[in-house]
């Protein structure tokens, strides 16, 4: 009988956790997390907008790891893993042995080295149940909320809070919000959209210091330019981190991941890595994949980790939905085309006969199919006359001999 133990409840570790018990149905599977609950990271924002509670945003069951037989160590953090003696130790005194070990630690949020950010009590992140948990204790005490960075993980949080009465303001350092997801146009939609429910943006511009009371909370944020904004509590959603220390802490190689091979086998035999810790992707249905892929190989089967997803995002804040896949940044020698409506708004960034980029504001309802032609790299040179009514017709056609789809240039 194996002992398989995998550090993390996220999508790496949960889709690891269910294969091995398919796999390896007799075999002990261990699943450690710090959290007290699974939670997915992307419904966060409808926990913290009171909109569900710890159950509705959980991905899977309530008696999954019953089901399963799997044995859950909630609530604790691992704090060393002893690989000479295939051991993993948590809490005060308590360890874990095991035959086969997954990491699938995720990524966290980052604090700048802004004075007084990393000190202050009332910065946090939110990226886990956790720090929405904190946030919400925090926003029982006051209301004015500054938030550092408009990606998806910022406005989430900005939507749940002003939902409820926050006085938010979001500085970002862009010239626009959601940068790495919009453009110019798509961007001050989103823009409009917030401040009219009460938001407050500052584009172009950071934090630089900060003036705290005698417990050391940040009462302004003091901006670059001298400005003084005052705030009863932060969220830091500029940027994440691979969460690597454990494995720098036991001699497992890492640098600003935890470094894999193909097989998601780490540089120790016998411990493996998945999700956002490797650096490989920060897409869930990667991390998903990824987890499944690392517990076939732990299970003994050879099997390479598929292919990642390109960069994808959707969102929906106050009825306006959106979706980015691929970079829209890389239009050097690009076709740009444009499709905008009173409704609807298309962009599709085309390189060499190949989409490297897609945006639609409004209508995303065939968003696989983009997806699909970023990810496989499929020739749309010929079709660029209609490439916003595209459908997977245009590519596949019923193989006369099987009945089978195949793909027709």
């Amino acid at each position: 009988m194996e002992r398989f133990v995998i550090i993390g409840a996220g999508a790496a570790g949960i889709s690891a956790a269910q294969v091995l018990r398919d796999f390896r149905p007799k075999d002990v599977v261990t699943v450690i997390s710090t959290d007290e609950k699974v939670h997915s990271r992307c419904m966060l924002h409808k926990y913290l907008g009171h909109e569900r509670d710890a159950q509705g945003i959980n991905f899977v069951g309530a008696d999954f790891f019953e089901k399963n037989d799997i044995v859950h160590i909630s609530c604790e953090t691992v704090k060393r893993i002893d690989t000479a003696a295939k051991t993993v130790f948590f809490g005060e005194s308590y360890s874990a042995p095991y035959d086969k070990l997954l990491i699938a630690t995720g990524s966290g949020f980052f604090i700048p080295p802004i004075p007084h950010f990393r000190e202050a009590p009332n910065v946090f992140g939110f990226r886990d149940l956790s720090d929405a948990l904190k946030i919400d204790e925090a926003f029982a005490k006051g209301r004015r909320v500054f938030i550092v960075g408009s990606g998806l993980v910022g406005l989430d949080a900005a939507s749940a809070l002003c939902e409820r009465g926050a006085e938010i303001t979001i500085a970002e350092m862009a010239p626009r919000v959601m940068p790495l997801q919009t453009d110019d146009y798509a961007a001050s939609v989103y823009q409009k959209v917030f401040e009219d429910h009460g938001c407050k943006f500052l584009l172009g511009i950071g934090a630089s210091d900060a003036v705290v009371d005698e417990a050391g909370n940040i009462t302004e944020v003091i901006l670059s330019n001298g400005e003084h904004i005052p705030c009863d509590f932060i969220i830091m959603a500029a940027g994440v981190r691979p969460r690597i220390q454990i494995a720098l802490d036991s001699g497992i190689a890492a640098e600003r991941a935890i470094q894999v091979d193909g097989h998601l086998r780490t540089s120790v035999p016998d411990v493996y890595a998945a999700g956002d810790c490797t650096g490989l992707s920060g897409v869930w249905p990667d991390a998903m994949a990824q987890g499944k892929a690392a517990a076939r190989n732990m299970a003994g089967v050879d099997e390479a980790y598929p292919k990642p997803y390109p960069f994808k995002n959707t969102s929906n804040f106050f009825g306006v939905t959106m979706l980015s896949v691929g970079r829209l940044d890389l239009t050097e020698g690009a076709d740009i085309l444009v499709h905008k409506t009173p409704t609807e708004y298309k962009k599709a960034i085309v390189k060499d006969g190949r989409l490297t980029g897609y945006l639609s504001l409004g209508d995303i309802s065939n968003h696989g199919l983009y997806l699909h032609l970023i990810r496989n790299g499929i020739d749309i040179s010929g079709k660029l006359d209609k490439i916003f009514r595209l459908t997977f017709a245009d590519f596949y056609g019923i193989n006369e001999k099987n009945g089978e789809f195949a793909y027709s240039v």
